[in-house]
């Protein structure tokens, strides 16, 4: 890879275990933040999945923050979910971080995550064009 692609590490429990930066940064100002949970300082917050969905927005958005962007950045989210029940809950997050902002979106129902008391995921994409 070339020396002007960035990576922001945060030192969460699984970047170092299985090989990953939590963001990544493309000269051309495309920002990738890898799948957020909802875990504060190596812990699984409580809460249901509003609050996870909150909680893991917030993650990436601190990594976002270490590249120089923010929430108004965001061009793209992946929510991937563990139930359809909790689609609302999720959804309302969703819609109070970013309402302005309206990045595309998916929700996706899956099986689970690494943890089973995680039930909510996140991805975001970002681009700045001065942010190369």
């Amino acid at each position: 890879m070339s020396d002007s692609v960035r990576k922001v590490v945060t030192g969460a429990p699984w970047e170092e275990e299985f090989g990953y930066s939590r963001a990544v940064q493309l000269p051309n100002g495309l920002v990738l933040v890898s799948g957020c949970t909802s875990v504060v300082d190596g812990k699984i917050a409580d809460g249901g999945p509003y609050d996870q969905a909150v909680n893991s927005f917030n993650v990436a958005f601190a990594a976002l923050k270490q590249l120089g962007l923010g929430p108004e950045d965001v061009v793209r989210t992946r929510m991937y979910i563990t139930h359809v029940r909790d689609v609302d809950e999720v959804g309302r997050a969703h819609k109070e971080l970013f309402d302005a902002v309206r990045p595309a979106a998916s929700m996706i129902i899956v099986s689970g995550f690494v943890d089973p008391r995680l039930v909510v995921e996140v991805e975001v994409e970002a681009y700045r064009s001065d942010a190369a």
